[in-house]
């Protein structure tokens, strides 16, 4: 096997809706985006390493995908989404919950929970590396592996149209409902460039990330979430506030929130109830290294949010580093 470990994938970069033919070469093609977390697969000859979008390696974490891949005829390098299915949905509570374990307790989960791995991409056969392959002919390739019954479940071919009106179906919000969280469009002509945002992500709702750095009420147990991001050149922006979160939230952030240290860069500081209000926060700082998805309207003024975001989750997929940069 040419390729090995840690690998950076490549990435899509997010656009508020579909592009046309001329954005990227050759043509485009759309595939469906589940609510998972990123994942390539390193596999074959008894061997399997299973790598998140950061490097870590969930081998351990979710051994049937690693059973499945160990008894593959020959070295596959395979790029695709870690999912969980429950209660008729893709569900990425459960999946962040099978992510954080090991050994028996995670053998036990993949009996309760069983994860699928959705394919999207092929980097590596025994042939050799893919990667200088344009996405049309890496795709067939990927395609006749599961018309050839080589890739079977736990691995699930992700669905892909080269036409535009399914693309757009896809991005109702019923599919939303159902864990597909948008669509992803890639260049028919389009090399894989490990780390390259060489592909664009259009999301089925309004839906963003931002780093939280402080809190309204007990940081073991907060009532709303001071949010943040970070500039080019690592000053941390305030940028929305939360409303009020639900008490199944509250304690599954306090379990993960740190109170701020003495240096943190929002100590001292104050902050306005609402947009417009003189009246201040009474406010915590912690330490920002938990990314959360958010909800929101657009109404973005220099950078800020104007009315109150919805927190949806905790995403600890993703560092700080790699949440939206912010821009005035």
């Amino acid at each position: 096997m040419a390729l090995s470990p840690p690998l950076q994938p490549m990435l899509a970069d997010a656009r508020p809706a579909l592009p046309r033919d001329a954005a990227l070469p050759g043509g485009l093609a759309f595939e469906q985006k589940p609510d998972g977390y990123r994942a390539l697969l390193f596999a074959g000859s008894d061997h399997a390493h299973l790598q998140s979008r950061n490097g870590a390696d969930l081998t351990g974490a979710f051994p049937e995908i690693a059973a499945a891949g160990r008894v593959l005829g020959g070295p596959l390098v395979l790029d695709g989404e870690l999912v969980v299915a429950h209660d008729g949905r893709l569900h990425f509570g459960e999946l962040q919950h099978r992510a954080r374990r090991r050994g028996t307790g995670a053998r036990q989960a993949a009996a309760e929970r069983p994860a699928n791995l959705i394919v999207f991409d092929l980097l590596e056969t025994a042939d050799g590396p893919l990667l200088d392959q344009p996405y049309r002919e890496r795709r067939a390739r990927l395609e006749s592996l599961f018309a050839d019954g080589v890739l079977a479940p736990p691995f699930v071919l992700c669905p892909a149209t080269t036409d535009r009106a399914t693309a757009e179906a896809w991005l109702d919000p019923a599919w939303g409902a159902a864990g597909i969280e948008g669509v992803v469009v890639k260049g028919l002509a389009q090399t894989y460039q490990p780390g390259r945002r060489g592909w664009i992500k259009v999301r089925t709702r309004a839906t963003t990330e931002a780093v939280v750095a402080a809190v309204t009420g007990p940081v073991t147990m907060p009532s709303t979430l001071l949010l943040g991001r970070y500039d080019h050149t690592g000053r941390l922006h305030y940028v929305a506030r939360t409303g009020p979160l639900a008490r199944t939230a509250r304690q599954d952030l306090g379990q993960h929130l740190r109170p701020g240290a003495p240096d943190h860069p929002w100590q001292g500081r104050r902050f306005s109830v609402g947009w417009g209000s003189h009246e201040t926060l009474d406010h915590r700082p912690v330490e920002p290294d938990l990314v959360v998805e958010i909800a929101a309207d657009t109404a973005v003024d220099e950078g800020r949010y104007r009315h109150p975001v919805r927190y949806l989750r905790g995403r600890d997929d993703m560092t700080p580093e790699q949440a939206p940069r912010y821009e005035a």
